[in-house]
């Protein structure tokens, strides 16, 4: 199979340079790091790529058993390191991404030698002795809307996760984002990501790690990314003047600091 057709990888930057993966959040495509890519040309290889069933992928590679679990979006990481020969790359991922970072560094530890996790959330879910931000019953209430009818559901959803009312451009882009991505594959992709928990899996990471977590977001509120923090040793946790889940979209200077001087750290 070709890898970089399946994932419509787009390689761009300094080739010669480190490498940094960009990898989006549910709903999403690699466009929404288009604010984020022209800080890290001039000295990094950047690799975009989208997940199997959202922006310009392979839809016919989609498969509802791989996909229905966190490991599967993984796999689709690991494989596109290898068909790149990436080594010790940074891993940038939005939301749900940053998970599946965490899983994709253990699958290929030779190819990913630091994390980036904007906006992470390893369980949505209250629990005993853990703030997710939403409880079981909103969860299914939010995959039932999301099941029903899909289209309402994006409409409704994204300028809520994008916050940021006052511009409602951001709201329409995520709005427009959710909407072009095939219904089905949504669903399972949503169902994979709003049920999981990752918790156990942040303990096994050893590599750098810089959290990025926003001042509000209704997704990942404040005590998800001081988790995440405690769970990761060695982590570093920036708290960005930014509201809500999309802050590479919302915030796209103080993201893009916060990501080239832990890039430059690194060196």
């Amino acid at each position: 199979m070709d890898i970089e057709r399946r994932n419509n990888v787009t390689v761009t930057g300094n080739h010669d340079g480190p490498a940094v993966v960009l990898a989006h959040g549910f709903g999403c495509d690699q466009n929404m790091w288009r604010l984020t890519v022209p800080a890290l040309e001039a000295d990094h290889k950047v690799v975009l790529f989208d997940y199997v069933g959202s922006g310009r992928s392979d839809l016919s590679a989609f498969s509802p058993e791989r996909y229905a679990s966190l490991d599967g979006y993984a796999r689709d990481v690991a494989e596109v390191c290898e068909a790149l020969d990436l080594r010790d790359a940074v891993f940038v991922g939005h939301s749900v991404s940053a998970m599946i970072g965490a899983l994709a560094v253990g699958l290929v530890p030779e190819r990913i030698g630091a994390l980036v996790m904007v906006a992470p959330s390893p369980r949505y879910i209250d629990d005993e002795g853990y703030r997710g931000g939403f409880s079981a019953e909103d969860i299914d209430e939010l995959l039932a809307s999301l099941e029903s009818n899909y289209l309402g559901w994006s409409a409704a959803m994204a300028p809520a996760i994008m916050g940021n009312a006052e511009r409602p451009e951001l709201g329409d882009e995520l709005t427009n984002s959710f909407c072009a991505t095939d219904p089905d594959m949504a669903r399972v992709f949503a169902r994979t990501t709003f049920l999981s928990d990752s918790r156990d899996d942040l303990k096994g990471v050893e590599v750098p790690t810089l959290i990025l977590d926003c001042a509000q977001d209704v997704i990942a509120p404040p005590e998800v990314g001081a988790f995440v923090h405690r769970a990761i040793p060695g982590s570093t946790l920036v708290t960005l003047n930014a509201t809500g889940h999309c802050p590479h979209l919302s915030a796209p200077e103080a993201t893009n600091d916060a990501i080239t001087r832990f890039l430059a750290e690194l060196r």
